[in-house]
């Protein structure tokens, strides 16, 4: 899911536009843990954010409410906020503070910042029990970092990906703080309800996750309202940007917008490619439950890529187009089925990347020889991010997004196509704004075949 997005390009030059391999990161890899008990909290989380921007949307601050249920059967006596956009920045320097910064605390009391200045425990007043609601506030300053970035800028262009924060989770392997390695990502949330209201200059157009309705703020200002059900996560954006809607054949919204110097060939590829893909995923995978989809094109991420969030997707485009049949198959595989993107990249990125060949009717006959050999004797698909950022980075592209898309189509030839394509759309029925495992996957696709497919996940290891 990250910066890595010219999926039809040469292997080098996807591994050209990662970023910079960070020292180390968490040891943590669960690729031979037991499967966990599918509970999860908090659970049915509901944001409620005010912000208001400075002129040129570089800076937002206001106060972010989040309510959340106690899902587990144990009292909830603390809660996990991620910062994310922290990521690159950690805790800052002198003169230099963290781009994201919480302050005012009210609901619980916090502690101090771990994990980089990604994650900040809140302690709740008195035990949540099982069932309980409970919520917390605090005040939130967002700067947008000075790079070309999911959140970053481009010229007069703010991008606010992974810029709000979140709740972790906990679950049976326990709180989840686990970090950002640098690249991919390291991202696990519950679907929830967002309402995000920003105060920004008239001179910004503000795309943003959701269904968004605007009117006149102060003098000179407009405030735009967004609402979203069940997304995992919030992005906007605010420049001086160029749009366009249409509605594809199923009924989905695609709203486009893009940067001056955005090649207008690439604009039209784009809107083409995703009216289609919007509606052909909604087929085979399942409706597409948001209404409308945001398309944020700029033609300088090139050394970033492209990025998918909930109801928004950021794109780099030149004049053949982009990435945006690889990031609207996302909305389905990280977003409609959601899955711990530490512990497994290859559930959202591997079927993603199928879902575009297949989209595309790419030949996967020599599926194999474009991916070439496995880079090591360590490697798997089912490798944690910790994995990657502690020393294998070289092999994410080749194995999470190449052979993670091989694998899929070997076993379709194995189930055979009608097979293949029930057994996805079933295994996202029943994960729909839920959280999938890989034993979820492989019990879905052995359901399916009385043919043992135990050789076939030791071959592709799929463990």
């Amino acid at each position: 899911m990250t910066s890595l997005r010219f999926w039809r390009a040469p292997l080098l030059a996807l591994v050209a536009v990662l970023t910079l391999l960070p020292q180390s990161a968490a040891a943590r890899d669960p690729a031979d843990a037991a499967v966990p008990v599918p509970a999860a909290t908090p659970d049915h989380p509901s944001y409620d954010v005010s912000l208001r921007a400075d002129a040129d949307g570089s800076h937002w601050t206001g106060r972010q409410t989040v309510s959340f249920r106690n899902s587990a059967r144990t009292p909830l006596r603390s809660v996990d906020v991620r910062l994310w956009g922290n990521g690159a920045d950690g805790c800052g320097a002198p003169g230099k503070p963290s781009p994201v910064r919480v302050s005012g605390v009210a609901g619980g009391t916090p502690r101090p910042l771990a994990v980089g200045c990604t994650a900040l425990q809140i302690d709740l007043p008195k035990p949540l029990p099982y069932r309980a609601r409970a919520s917390v506030s605090f005040d939130v300053s967002i700067t947008v970092p000075d790079r070309v970035h999911r959140f970053g800028r481009d010229g007069a262009y703010r991008f606010l990906g992974n810029a709000l924060p979140l709740l972790s989770v906990r679950d049976a392997q326990g709180r989840h703080l686990d970090p950002d390695v640098g690249f991919g990502e390291s991202f696990y949330t519950l679907t929830g309800d967002f309402r995000v209201v920003l105060d920004h200059p008239d001179t910004l157009v503000v795309p943003a996750t959701g269904t968004t309705s605007r009117h006149a703020g102060a003098p000179g200002r407009t405030v735009s309202t967004s609402v979203a059900h069940g997304v995992r996560d919030f992005a906007w954006a605010a420049g001086p940007f160029r749009s366009r809607t249409v509605t594809t054949p199923g009924g989905v919204r695609l709203n486009a917008y893009w940067t001056a110097s955005t090649s207008p060939e690439g604009v039209a590829v784009d809107m083409k490619n995703a009216v289609g893909a919007v509606d052909e995923f909604g087929r085979r995978f399942g409706r597409y439950p948001y209404g409308e989809l945001d398309l944020v094109m700029s033609d300088h991420l090139d050394d970033f890529g492209s990025m998918e969030f909930p109801g928004l997707v950021l794109l780099w485009t030149e004049p053949e187009g982009s990435a945006v049949v690889h990031e609207i198959a996302h909305q389905w595989f990280y977003g409609i089925v959601g899955n711990d993107e530490f512990t497994s990249p290859w559930l959202d990125e591997s079927f993603a990347q199928y879902a575009n060949r297949t989209y595309y009717r790419d030949d996967t006959a020599t599926c194999w020889e474009d991916a070439g050999a496995w880079p090591s004797g360590t490697a798997a698909l089912t490798r944690s991010m910790g994995y990657y950022g502690d020393g294998h980075r070289s092999e994410y592209v080749r194995v999470v997004y190449m052979r993670g898309s091989c694998a899929l189509h070997d076993l379709e030839r194995v189930l055979g196509g009608p097979a293949m394509a029930a057994v996805l759309r079933g295994y996202v029925r029943d994960h729909w704004l839920g959280v999938a495992t890989t034993a979820d996957f492989k019990r879905a696709a052995q359901a399916a075949t009385a043919q043992d497919l135990g050789p076939f996940w030791t071959e592709h290891r799929i463990l």
